[in-house]
């Protein structure tokens, strides 16, 4: 069974010194040991690294760049990668829709992670982002608990 790793889930496991990074690490354990396969769509991959270097350069941190770098292609590899962002011509208005309908609460990334998911039949996705409890398709896993069990 596919889980999507949200945005939120791949930063707190990428940076150690993110609050969120035991929480991640915690997460993703009991999502692997439950038998899923992590999904990692272009779109949080793509915002993980911009949110990371951007926070990285505001705490004149810069040297940890190519530290940070390495941890996400390890996690991340490019071959691995889910490519959503060619679904963007043919999602472009559902995605405005989504958007509008959340009263802004989902941005584009999080409205096409959603409607990439639904494509695809992927029923869940591991994130922090309680954006994604109003996603009528989408299960939020936030925390080992709430790890659904697979066929086995």
């Amino acid at each position: 069974m596919f889980i999507v790793v949200d945005t939120s889930v791949l930063i707190g496991m990428l940076n150690p010194r993110d609050i969120c990074h035991p929480r991640a690490e915690t997460l993703l354990t009991a999502l692997r040991d439950a038998g899923f396969t992590l999904l990692n769509f272009d779109c949080a991959v793509a915002e993980a690294a911009s949110t990371l270097m951007r926070r990285l350069h505001e705490q004149k941190r810069s040297a940890e760049i190519p530290v940070i770098l390495d941890a996400l292609n390890a996690q991340v590899p490019h071959h691995v990668i889910t490519w959503t962002f060619l679904d963007i011509p043919r999602l472009y208005p559902q995605v405005l829709d989504l958007m509008r309908d959340s009263s802004g609460e989902l941005n584009f990334n999080d409205a096409l992670t959603a409607l990439a998911c639904r494509e695809r039949g992927i029923p869940a996705i591991a994130s922090f982002d309680a954006d994604f409890d109003q996603v009528a398709w989408l299960k939020r896993v936030a925390e080992p608990g709430d790890v659904p069990m697979t066929r086995g």
